[in-house]
């Protein structure tokens, strides 16, 4: 058995103390009573200190051609940073003008973001799925037209050759620079990313004397649910004030430098924003994991955790429930995994309780303690956190503001929509004045769209619990209201683990209907007799799947009385949801809109007179 760690303070319990305030017009106001601690004033102070503090220490760390670890360390990271910066100073970038990375996370990637982030030069973080999706060209060429880059970078394979014909055959490409590993890639000209260091190391020095906190770092591009992406500016102040933030929550990362292993995206903020300023900030080791929550890209991501033992572990809610059967079964994943793990972060509040108990679990068996799994909401436009829940067990609680995060709950369509206020809150999104405009209330308070209920309505400073998206919810035809999120989060419950998620439908409807996407794994491990080679298509129409459905269904209408509440007819759906159809995040989660949108067939499927018999129909109260 892994032995506890008890040497150091795992979180702060609680964090923070808060002030709540019920105001005349009904809405809410949260305000922390301790004061945000210091922070730097940019992201690029933390590179040059460690480089002097722990030049030797590793800094980012990849799998190299023959499965090694490729290293890079503090001081050979700033060296190359100041190279490339005073290089990228010849060419005329500028925040009109940023550099546009096409590929994903890869030590290459980092160099070129640190070293435009060292001279004050914005860039942006593409999806790789933009460029290697089916169907997804038209948002990447959307992202150069907004955005008009003066400098394209992509360090990956042949994979992306389609995509870099597309842009030079369109306008979009102009006069752009592009740069490449090794200048030779895709069969165009373009620059190596050596070729582009300078030796005039003392220009990069005093470009980076000239940038501030509210310079911009880069422009993070939302997922376009509801439409094409919008780019949140994001600047120094943004980012410092969450990592100072962090550090009240988390103090062990000051006190041991933290060693992450992560899959997360770097054109998302929890991976590229938050997990990244983590290393840098605290003078850690972050072990890029090119594995995802898949059932084929999770295998490389229990490799990368048997070899490397995290302090910290942070994942979105898919990347938790992927991994979990892994831990409960593997012992040596389980002793690598919790050797020295001070605690694991789930962003946003949509891990079901028991995942969740699965993880308390698991940490008990191996540790003999609990390892403290801590939560919170953010968002792109919040660099990212706004809350946090530490030392908790419960599924869906966020706790309260962090500290320097006003917070202010305004009343919207029965529920609480959670606004902010703070150092952390973006200026708006580039050449959008309208969303931009649309994005704040008039009093200027940031509209995160979320919706919470307080945890205890008689003691609201106890903390908050998430309550779903407003976006998402929607009244039935009866003008009852249905939140989705909730719903969601119970039915999952219900249906595990044969689903992996559900959507839910139901707009101007008597009642709510479900899509159910199967685990494909989990299916086969529950029902043996199932051929081991059976399709998705094939699984959504197995008697022996839709006869345990039905009879969770029916359980679940009864626990789960009323019409917004209940679930009348199901679907399993017979194709996976894709990313270049937008139904599919870069981190896992579904896009609900999208999938009803472009499943259209099937929810009329759901709702005909007639049902077909792969309709699971229940008798609801």
């Amino acid at each position: 058995m892994t032995k506890p760690l008890t040497d150091l303070p795992m979180t702060a319990d609680p964090p923070y103390d808060c002030k709540v305030t019920l105001q005349a017009d009904g809405a809410w106001l949260m305000e922390p009573k301790g004061k945000m601690r210091d922070c730097p004033a940019r992201v690029t102070d933390r590179l040059v200190h460690w480089a002097s503090a722990a030049p030797d220490r590793t800094f980012i760390a990849q799998r190299g051609p023959q499965g090694e670890w490729v290293r890079l360390s503090y001081a050979e990271t700033l060296a190359k940073v100041r190279g490339i910066g005073a290089g990228l100073l010849a060419r005329r970038l500028s925040p009109d003008r940023p550099i546009a990375i096409l590929s994903g996370s890869s030590i290459e990637h980092q160099l070129l973001a640190l070293a435009a982030t060292y001279v004050g030069i914005p860039f942006v973080p593409v999806s790789p799925a933009y460029s290697l999706t089916e169907g997804a060209l038209g948002r990447l060429q959307y992202v150069l037209s907004l955005l008009t880059p003066g400098l394209i970078a992509v360090f990956g394979g042949p994979e992306y050759q389609r995509a870099v014909d597309a842009v030079h055959a369109s306008d979009a490409a102009g006069d752009r620079e592009w740069v490449t590993l090794t200048g030779r890639e895709f069969g165009r000209t373009s620059t190596a990313l050596a070729d582009l260091a300078s030796g005039d190391v003392a220009a990069a020095d005093a470009a980076h004397a000239r940038v501030g906190p509210d310079s911009i770092v880069k422009f993070l591009l939302t997922s376009g649910s509801t439409g094409n992406p919008k780019a949140v500016i994001t600047t120094h102040r943004m980012l410092m004030s969450n990592q100072a933030t962090l550090l009240q929550a988390m103090p062990f990362l000051e006190k041991e430098p933290p060693v992450l292993v992560d899959w997360l995206p770097w054109n998302h903020v929890f991976g590229g924003s938050h997990n990244i300023g983590i290393v840098l900030m605290n003078g850690g080791t972050y072990y890029i994991d090119h594995g995802k929550p898949t059932p084929a890209g999770i295998k490389e991501t229990v490799r990368n955790l048997c070899e490397v033992s995290p302090t910290v572990y942070l994942n979105v809610p898919r990347g938790y429930e992927a991994l979990l059967p892994f831990l409960q079964q593997d012992p040596a994943l389980r002793e690598s995994f919790f050797k020295r793990l001070r605690t694991t972060f789930v962003a946003a509040a949509g891990l079901s309780q028991e995942v969740w108990n699965g993880y308390l679990e698991v940490s008990r068996r191996e540790r003999g303690e609990t390892v403290p799994m801590i939560n919170g909401i953010g968002a792109t436009e919040t660099a990212p956190s706004v809350t946090f829940a530490t030392n908790t067990t419960r599924a869906g609680f966020i706790g309260l503001p962090a500290a320097g995060c006003l917070v202010k709950l305004v009343p919207v369509n029965g529920k609480l929509e959670l606004r902010v206020r703070g150092p952390m809150v973006t200026p708006g999104y580039w050449r959008d004045a309208e969303r931009t405009a649309a994005a704040y209330d008039a009093e200027g308070w940031y509209r995160m769209g979320d919706a919470v209920r307080f945890a205890d309505p008689d003691e609201p400073a106890a903390g908050l619990m998430f309550d779903g998206r407003i976006a998402e919810d929607f009244k039935l035809s009866s003008g009852t209201w249905v939140s989705v999120g909730p719903l969601r989060v119970a039915l999952l419950t219900a249906l595990s683990p044969l689903c992996v998620d559900v959507v839910i439908a139901g707009l101007n409807r008597d009642g709510l209907g479900a899509l159910l996407l199967p685990d494909m794994r989990a299916c086969a491990t529950f029902f043996p007799q199932l051929p081991a080679d059976i399709t998705m298509a094939q699984l959504a129409k197995s008697p022996v799947l839709l006869a345990e459905i039905r009879q969770r269904l029916d359980r679940f209408a009864v626990d789960h009385p009323g019409s917004s509440t209940s679930i009348a007819r199901a679907l399993v759906l017979d194709s996976p949801p894709g990313l270049g159809s937008g139904e599919l995040t870069d981190k896992g989660n579904i896009n609900q809109r999208a999938v009803l949108d472009n499943r259209a067939h099937l929810v009329e499927a759901l709702y005909a007179r007639e049902p077909g018999p792969d309709v699971i129909c229940i008798a609801t109260a």
